[in-house]
């Protein structure tokens, strides 16, 4: 809750004011006759989304009797209450029970509803993750839920807020959506681009250009050494599928090092050099990756090295080629295996590949970094895009809650937010309500 004046109306006070709490719980897992049944039982890992009505377990009748699991009534707004999920929150779309990690909060008629309290919990996850206590897996207890202060507006402007959160977020929510996409389709196009180079369509003189064998091309084409090679603290990094499979080679979470005499007994073929190709063959299998270091490394088995022969390849068109999804689906074709599939070596070197001159493959080359650059620069715009769309999410129920989205409604109704409904009238007659009843809390019903 954020500190300085209120807006008129508003009422500092805590969440035990405005909702009636409780937790459910656990029937013992040694009974099958307490699970499968058809009252839903929701854990944390269920909440999340605004409305929730399926539960991923649902317990017996039998077995809500013999455990401390209870039921809550449909509106009912539940929060999480340990470990990663803390503050992760949720209306419940049906009369459903939960486990004990969920505290469960029923708005009091009049004071509340179900979607201001949820709105205000989800404003508010972060400052229950905070309040978290414990080792590995923090939790915050149903005390602290209660206790936890709120500035609460009359129920009038409650509703104004909640309908305004309702719109705004959504459209959040719709603009998140559609960025989201966008990696995809720039994905599309990439492999489309890289298709067009296969095809030609990149090429101002597509007549002119020659089908060879990958090995005709290559001064040589073979993979890292079969023999299990020495351990090392230090020394050269050896590299596996893992350190490769996204592109590029990623030596800062390479966990295995071989010594220097090791690299050095290896054959010259086997040693990359800058802008050799290595390609991965077995499982993650298809994936090219210019050398783009001095640094020296070597490499397990299941990745080749090809060394493009300049006289008749460009070494960056040669790896755009075998990038693309033509050649992906050859590489796909010729696998052999179950549960690794392998491109061997022969036919790795027998790969066909159209090629036209040089000339025409560096003009393709530039073609095609240009395109993807462009791409790239999209794809940047649209993740810091997406940052702060998903900083506005807080940012809107900030606000909400601080009384800046209905400022000019309090202006316009000062009759929905002062005398008896207030929110300090309301809190006063449901104190009341509840002396006058011995501060009992009505019971639940059975769903």
């Amino acid at each position: 809750m954020n500190g300085g004046k209120l807006p008129e109306g508003w009422i500092v006070t805590n969440l035990q004011n405005i909702a009636n709490w409780g937790s459910g719980g656990t029937p013992s897992r040694s009974h099958d006759d307490y699970y499968n049944g058809n009252i839903p039982w929701f854990k944390t890992g269920d909440l999340g989304p605004k409305l929730i009505t399926e539960a991923s377990e649902y317990i017996t009748d039998v077995g809500v009797k013999n455990s401390s699991a209870k039921y809550f009534p449909k509106g009912s707004v539940a929060i999480a209450m340990y470990g990663a999920t803390i503050g992760k929150t949720s209306i419940l779309g049906i009369d459903a029970t939960t486990n004990q990690a969920c505290a469960v909060g029923t708005p009091i008629e009049g004071i509340t509803s179900s979607i201001f309290l949820y709105y205000f919990l989800l404003n508010e996850k972060n400052s229950f993750i905070k309040k978290g206590k414990g080792g590995a897996q923090p939790n915050i207890s149903q005390a602290v839920i209660k206790e936890h202060p709120l500035s609460l507006p009359p129920y009038a402007e409650q509703k104004i807020i909640a309908e305004k959160l309702d719109t705004l977020l959504a459209q959040v929510d719709s603009t998140r959506a559609r960025l989201e996409q966008i990696p995809q389709i720039l994905k599309r196009f990439r492999q489309a681009v890289l298709a067009s180079v296969v095809c030609g369509k990149l090429s101002k003189n597509t007549g002119q250009w020659k089908t060879y064998l990958l090995k005709n091309i290559c001064i040589s084409i073979s993979d890292g050494d079969h023999q299990a090679p020495p351990k090392s603290e230090t020394g050269i990094p050896f590299l596996v599928i893992s350190d490769v499979n996204k592109g590029q080679i990623d030596f800062e979470n390479v966990s295995r090092w071989v010594p220097e005499s090791y690299y050095e007994s290896l054959k010259e073929i086997r040693k990359p050099f800058q802008n050799d190709i290595l390609y991965t063959v077995t499982g993650s299998y298809g994936i090219p990756v210019i050398v783009n270091t001095t640094k020296p490394f070597c490499f397990q088995r299941h990745i080749a090295i090809i060394k493009p022969n300049s006289t008749f390849i460009d070494y960056k068109f040669l790896a755009f080629y075998l990038e693309s999804p033509q050649i992906f689906k050859h590489a796909s074709d010729v696998a052999t295996g179950t549960a690794q599939k392998t491109v061997s070596l022969s036919s790795l070197r027998s790969f066909e590949l159209s090629v036209p001159s040089l000339e025409e493959q560096h003009e393709i080359v530039r073609r095609v970094e240009q395109l993807f650059a462009y791409a790239d620069t999209i794809e940047k715009q649209v993740n810091s895009a997406l940052t702060r769309v998903n900083s506005l999410t807080q940012s809107i129920l900030a606000k909400a809650f601080r009384g800046e989205l209905t400022a000019q409604w309090r202006a316009e109704n000062p009759d929905l937010i002062s005398g008896e409904n207030s929110a300090a009238a309301l809190l006063e007659k449901i104190k009341a309500e509840r002396a006058a009843s011995g501060g009992k809390k009505a019971a639940r019903k059975k769903a």
